[in-house]
């Protein structure tokens, strides 16, 4: 094997052998290995990854005058905060930001698709399951006793709460709810979410209807936190209202009466100072000295090309941990601008 293919695992050789095992950790922002079933073990990994291993180096969202306005106008309106930019401007991290130094938790995420509608982030009511079970009871002579199942006791069993309708649970001090990439919906979700937003507030009609069957009018349903909470008359209310944050990457404008509920923030291309900042709290003081000519080189070329900055952070830890031959052009190849023609 040559000096400049030493770094490779795989070599393409059709022959097995065991090079998986010179394979370095994983990037920090791409390490699950800390996943645990208890929260505070989750949150912790996920804060990790989000805001950076060595953030006790660096903040990694220095926000700007102007944006600390905007965060802190939405704040006290309870307002939702609408953040536009381009790709891996800071957007989503934002959200994790404010959780992890307010001490808000962990942040719901709900990522939106084309196929998103509002009840996905409401909740989501298993009637196929429930039928199930009652079919099961029925041919096991139970029928629809109570605590058999199926039974309207236990309906709260198949409800499960999205991350908006999580958001909204009442809570003395506001969760955080990162909408991202609100612009890749369908062209009815900005409008669907108006009343929520206004409100915060929802009906959950299955529970609605047999409320008055229910002990003390309650239902315990899951939360999308994987929590057990009762929900009383099939209605959910907030009494702080969540820290909503709207991200979009400018493909679509949104609705008047959206934006007119929003406090909107435009991120700009950030600077070769908070791009340090960004390696740094990531990869540490040491990657981001070594890595300078790389950010130099990033922001010259962002200037004509749309780049993100997560490319950034895969080229500096790549050429630090594989060291190819060729530093820069192997950099090239991994930041590709995403504006190029197909």
């Amino acid at each position: 094997m040559t000096e400049s293919s030493e770094w490779l695992i795989y070599r393409g050789a059709g022959e097995p052998h065991e090079g998986l095992d010179r394979l370095p950790p994983p990037p920090p922002w791409r390490d699950f290995s800390g996943r645990s079933t208890e929260e505070s073990g989750a949150g912790d990994r996920s804060e990790d990854r989000r805001l950076g291993a060595h953030r006790h180096l660096a903040e990694l969202h220095r926000p700007g005058a102007e944006e600390l306005e905007m965060i802190n106008a939405a704040l006290y309106l309870r307002r939702p905060l609408l953040v536009t930019g381009s790709p891996g401007a800071g957007k989503s991290t934002l959200a994790h930001s404010v959780a992890y130094e307010l001490g808000l938790g962990n942040v719901l995420r709900w990522s939106i698709v084309s196929r998103s509608t509002l009840q996905d982030g409401l909740y989501h009511y298993d009637a196929i399951a429930r039928l199930q079970d009652v079919q099961i009871a029925a041919q096991g002579g139970f029928g629809s006793a109570a605590g058999s199942p199926g039974a309207v006791e236990g309906i709260g069993s198949y409800v499960r709460l999205g991350p908006l309708g999580t958001a909204l649970l009442p809570s003395p001090t506001p969760r955080v709810l990162l909408i991202d990439e609100l612009d890749k919906s369908d062209i009815d979700l900005p409008n669907d979410l108006l009343n929520v937003l206004e409100e915060g507030e929802f009906a959950i009609p299955e529970l609605e209807r047999v409320a008055d069957r229910l002990p003390d009018g309650e239902a315990e349903v899951l939360t999308a936190d994987g929590v057990k909470v009762r929900v009383r008359d099939g209605r959910v209310r907030c009494n702080a209202f969540p820290f909503v944050v709207l991200t979009s990457n400018g493909e679509r404008d949104f609705p008047a009466p959206l934006m007119r509920r929003c406090i909107h923030l435009e991120l700009g291309r950030p600077d070769h100072n908070r791009l340090a900042t960004f390696v740094r709290a990531h990869l540490g003081d040491e990657a981001a000295r070594a890595g300078d000519d790389l950010i130099n080189r990033f922001l010259e070329r962002s200037r004509s090309e749309l780049l993100a900055t997560d490319q950034l952070l895969n080229a500096i830890y790549l050429t630090d941990a594989a060291a190819p031959t060729s530093r820069e052009s192997f950099a090239d190849l991994l930041i590709q601008r995403l504006d190029r023609p197909r």
